[in-house]
């Protein structure tokens, strides 16, 4: 699943972000930016954590048999594409958390990194929900483009847990000896 696919980058941006408005005093004080960023680290891990997982519960519920014209796409090739699309975007957050170092030192890092490790979370939840069907669950990629839930990308397709090459939430499948 593609949920997975932005919280490498977030976590990892969001750490270095924090790490620089560590070493900028701020407006309000290293202490006060470090506790409220802290603060904002779990909201932002709940907040996106919780949000449209109802959607995904539903289309996961909804999970249609791959048929033989459906294209599903290689792990990498999900995780290289929604990188490249979101590449702007990453970099306009990674710079937005840095300069709010200057008013609150490392809130807007953690703020980012609480958002990275929100969607880690949702994947492995995905993850749990794959291992209880014993089924891996795709969005079609015609139809990965308009989202990974909700009415645009209607039910997800389900394969054996073996088929491709990602475990249950996306994850990377350890190698075969």
């Amino acid at each position: 699943m593609s949920v997975r696919a932005g919280a490498a980058p977030l976590w990892w941006l969001g750490v270095v972000a924090a790490g620089v408005g560590v070493l900028v005093p701020g407006l309000t004080g290293r202490r006060i930016g470090v506790m409220a960023g802290g603060a904002l680290f779990l909201i932002a891990l709940a907040a996106v954590f919780a949000v449209r997982r109802g959607r995904y519960a539903a289309s996961a519920r909804a999970a249609t048999r791959a048929a033989r014209h459906d294209v599903l796409q290689d792990r990498r090739v999900t995780l290289a594409n929604w990188r490249r699309a979101h590449r702007w975007w990453l970099a306009g957050a990674f710079l937005a958390a840095v300069c709010t170092s200057f008013v609150l030192p490392t809130a807007g890092g953690l703020l980012l990194a609480g958002a990275g490790a929100g969607l880690w979370a949702k994947a492995a939840w995905l993850g749990r929900l794959e291992r209880d069907a014993d089924a891996l669950l795709w969005v079609p990629v015609d139809r990965a483009a308009k989202g990974l839930a909700g009415r645009p990308v209607g039910p997800y397709r389900r394969t054996g847990i073996a088929a491709g090459d990602a475990a249950p939430g996306g994850a990377r499948r350890p190698a075969r000896v």
